[in-house]
């Protein structure tokens, strides 16, 4: 999201968390300026891919990284920002961006039994 009162790379902020854009926290853009941190992907992928969390969207929701509305499968929502949601498919593609990126230090979350990740 854009904090438009923000001067500078804080201007980007993360739609979940509202985390500003900083060198040292690695960020995935989706549609029309939306932005996820990589510490709420990280909750979103173990909360949705190892956790299997339901959530689904109730009529008029949508997610904020593709936008597309009352796609039919689970959603992580924003500890922090009521309605703020995102689908299982944008954070597996959100997570698929920033763990082959190599200059990120970022990597999918492992189960928490320990066992083969996720998808």
């Amino acid at each position: 999201m854009q904090d438009k009162s923000a001067e500078g790379a804080a201007v980007f902020k993360c739609d979940f968390c509202l985390s500003p854009w900083s060198e040292d926290l690695a960020m995935v853009e989706g549609h029309r300026g939306s932005i996820i941190c990589g510490r709420c992907l990280s909750v979103a992928y173990a909360e949705l891919i190892h956790l299997k969390s339901d959530r689904m969207v109730q009529p008029g929701e949508k997610c904020v990284l593709c936008l597309e509305e009352e796609r039919p499968e689970p959603h992580w929502e924003s500890p922090t920002r009521e309605g703020v949601l995102a689908c299982k498919r944008c954070i597996k593609q959100s997570a698929g961006v920033l763990h082959k990126d190599r200059d990120i230090a970022w990597s999918k979350p492992s189960p928490p039994d320990g066992g083969e990740m996720g998808e």
